[in-house]
């Protein structure tokens, strides 16, 4: 995670008290104790009912998220990869003035040999300040030069420069609708925005590949949008292996904010269910060391395809992705939680599949859905709980009345 010559402390409690490293996906046990999820998993399944650290005798096996020390460990790791994001091509530019900078834009001498150094100083001079960012999104001429660019320009250095820059300018530019019609509006050189930022997508680097996919979704903002950018087969493929062809999870990370931003339309659904995109999101959600936004966004894209047929169908075959579904209920956070029961909703009340209930049943899913309803969850996750349990024809109020609450400690998210 961190470069050697960075010289970075890591904090003593952001180790796991097991493995000694930094906690990718901090619980506590009933005793207090917080560890890496992946570590007293399978400290617990080797049969072992103690806290390492304390030696008791654990009451129930069952863990919880910390969700305020994951808070600070995603800080402190943000933190490390801005300054190893810095590279040192970037950071001996000079920065440039305001006056630079409307120069460069003035001139717009794309095919100038000076011109992809102005682009690494622009980059610098984002990268500078908030103030300098809305500057450059407010600037006349700005946004449209760099569209500009990735519409006429196949040079791949310059084209990931540009998606650069317009990576950190994002969210300060206020006409998204603007940005989103001239991304999307055919080159009179037959070239287009996407078939550039399909381009950089298929490069190594992975600050572009991550600045792309961040664009797309950005760019995302309605059905015929979403449609023109899922009908390049190509792109929707390279959207697709940013779940498994890199292990960052950055990168993953944005591939399924991308992928939850484009997804809406039933077409676009259908085709990444016939590119096998549950089977990958299946690989996310059964990893131990996924993050928490991960294991959301890769729950709510499950949700989102289980408004297909063939969606519901493709996940209630897989019995073993039901139970996983059923494993990240009150383990995550009460969004993944919420995510996880309208799934099992989906395909157990709505679609009435015996293979999905049977799965849930074989998971212990029962027990969960009669604690989640003593929890404080949403109203609707509550009502749909209530439906789970009339498809297992149980009583709620005599299952409650049997179920010895004292064992189990439900904490809150």
């Amino acid at each position: 995670m961190v470069r050697d010559d960075l010289y970075i402390t890591v904090p003593s409690f952001f180790r796991c008290p097991i493995s000694l490293d930094v906690m990718k996906s901090p619980v506590s046990l009933s005793t207090g104790v917080t560890y890496d999820r992946a570590s007293i998993q399978r400290w617990l399944d080797s049969g072992k009912n103690t806290c390492p650290a304390t030696m008791q005798v654990l009451q129930t096996k069952e863990f919880v998220p910390n969700r305020t020390l994951q808070r600070l460990i995603q800080i402190w790791s943000d933190s490390v990869d801005r300054r190893r994001d810095d590279s040192p091509e970037e950071s001996t530019h000079s920065v440039l003035t305001y006056d630079q900078v409307k120069d460069i834009v003035k001139v717009r001498d794309i095919g100038n040999d000076d011109f992809l150094g102005n682009l690494s100083k622009i980059v610098s001079f984002a990268k500078e300040s908030d103030m300098n960012k809305i500057f450059l999104a407010k600037l006349d001429g700005f946004v449209s030069m760099l569209v500009e660019i990735l519409s006429n320009v196949k040079d791949v250095n310059i084209l990931e420069k540009v998606v650069r820059v317009l990576e950190l300018i994002l969210n300060k530019i206020e006409d998204q609708e603007q940005l989103t019609n001239l991304m999307l509006k055919k080159s009179s050189t037959n070239q287009d925005c996407l078939n550039s930022l399909l381009l950089v997508l298929q490069q190594q680097s992975l600050d572009s590949r991550i600045g792309c996919l961040k664009i797309l979704e950005f760019i995302a903002i309605d059905a015929e949008s979403k449609l023109k950018i899922t009908e390049k087969e190509e792109l929707l493929s390279e959207i697709m292996k940013s779940l498994s062809s890199d292990p960052d999870r950055r990168l993953i990370d944005a591939g399924l904010s991308c992928l939850v931003s484009i997804s809406m339309p039933k077409r676009v659904k259908l085709k990444l269910i016939n590119q096998k995109i549950i089977t990958e999101l299946k690989k996310l959600i059964t990893d131990p060391n996924s993050k928490v936004s991960i294991s959301e966004k890769a729950l709510k894209l499950l949700e989102m395809l289980c408004s297909t047929k063939q969606g519901r169908s493709e996940i209630s075959i897989d019995s073993a992705l039901v139970q996983a579904i059923v494993h990240k209920m009150l383990k995550v956070s009460s969004v993944a939680t919420e995510h996880a029961v309208t799934i099992l909703w989906s395909v157990c009340y709505l679609f009435r599949d015996q293979r999905a209930q049977e799965a849930v049943t074989s998971a212990n899913g029962l027990t969960k859905i009669l604690l989640l309803m003593q929890s404080n969850c949403s109203p609707a996750v509550r009502q749909m709980s209530a439906d789970l349990l009339k498809i297992f024809r149980v009583n709620y109020k005599s299952c409650l009345s049997s179920y010895d609450t004292k064992t189990t400690h439900i904490m809150p998210f």
